[in-house]
């Protein structure tokens, strides 16, 4: 499961949001701006998206039982999927609708200094937020680009609060942007467009959340180059003859299943055997410990199976 890092990045963004969330609804009260009210909520929403997170996080903590005997891991993505439907339906869906009943009976314009205040400090909490989401990002990167790391990405305790955040920091932009020109021109409808816009940006976000949390919640497997890289390492074993193509399944951020079919030497005894699934179980964990439950059947050559056939770790 996430480590405590992870857990450290949820309650940044929790206190975070929640505090800019009071804020602009207070910014909002004062001025009656639709794109401050947009923007509370789009705070409040990503504050109850980091407790359910939470929550997800230390029940697929659970360890595994005799009605889940792999464990309880997958959870964490059974709650991002919640939290992917909140953000669409509550942020996304009331920051389009706040904003259409705005453009069509827009409020008088008031001083804005109260919503200049409160984006500048939510900028603030938000930059800090996700400067700690994107650094623990960081060490699951590797050499990746950003967009593909993100895709890649299994921990939802840091995908979908670094998505949450940065959606934030635009979104805060598109509000200033919102507010200043609707002064600046002095035209009422700006507020309310840059609520809608605010509620697209949030859907968009939800869709992409829903489709790589689906992916994980089904069943994704391991990336090609990373399955690639199994069969280099397995082919290495001097007792390995041939062997199928690896089959992978991640259960979670740090919890994955791996089978291999490998045919072994027909010379080898039943104990080489046994040391050579050894030597590959020591091999591959030492290379991939994302891997914790490996299966390895060994076959002759000829197809009949080894005395055993089947050796998990």
């Amino acid at each position: 499961m996430a480590g405590s890092s992870s857990k450290i990045v949820v309650y940044g963004a929790i206190g975070a949001n929640l505090a800019i969330a009071v804020s602009k609804f207070v910014a909002a009260a004062f001025t009656g701006s639709a794109a401050m009210m947009s923007e509370g909520i789009h705070s409040l929403v990503d504050s109850g998206n980091g407790l359910l997170i939470l929550f997800g996080m230390n029940r697929s903590a659970r360890p595994a039982d005799a009605r889940h005997p792999f464990g309880y891991s997958k959870e964490i993505y059974f709650w991002t999927v919640i939290v992917a439907v909140l953000i669409f339906a509550v942020g996304g869906g009331m920051s389009l609708y706040k904003g259409y009943q705005y453009i069509r009976s827009p409020a008088p314009l008031t001083d804005p200094t109260w919503n200049y205040w409160v984006l500048g400090l939510a900028i603030v909490f938000e930059g800090v937020a996700c400067t700690l989401a994107y650094r623990e990002f960081q060490k699951t990167q590797g050499e990746q680009g950003f967009w593909q790391a993100l895709r890649t990405s299994r921990d939802p305790a840091v995908f979908a609060i670094l998505l949450e955040d940065l959606a934030a920091l635009v979104g805060l932009v598109i509000a200033l942007a919102g507010i200043f020109f609707g002064h600046l021109l002095n035209n009422l409808y700006l507020d309310g467009v840059a609520s809608m816009t605010i509620g697209a940006l949030l859907v968009g976000m939800a869709v992409f959340m829903l489709s790589e949390a689906k992916g994980l919640l089904v069943g994704e497997g391991a990336s090609p180059d990373v399955l690639r890289h199994l069969e280099t390492l397995t082919r290495q074993d001097a007792a390995v003859s041939e062997l199928r193509a690896p089959l992978t399944m991640y259960l979670g951020p740090a919890d994955g299943i791996l089978a291999l079919d490998i045919a072994f030497h027909d010379h080898l005894t039943a104990v080489e055997v046994e040391q050579a699934i050894q030597r590959l179980q020591t091999a591959i964990k030492a290379k991939y410990p994302e891997f914790n439950k490996i299966f390895i059947e060994a076959s002759s050559l000829a197809g009949h199976a080894d005395a055993s056939p089947a050796v998990a770790s």
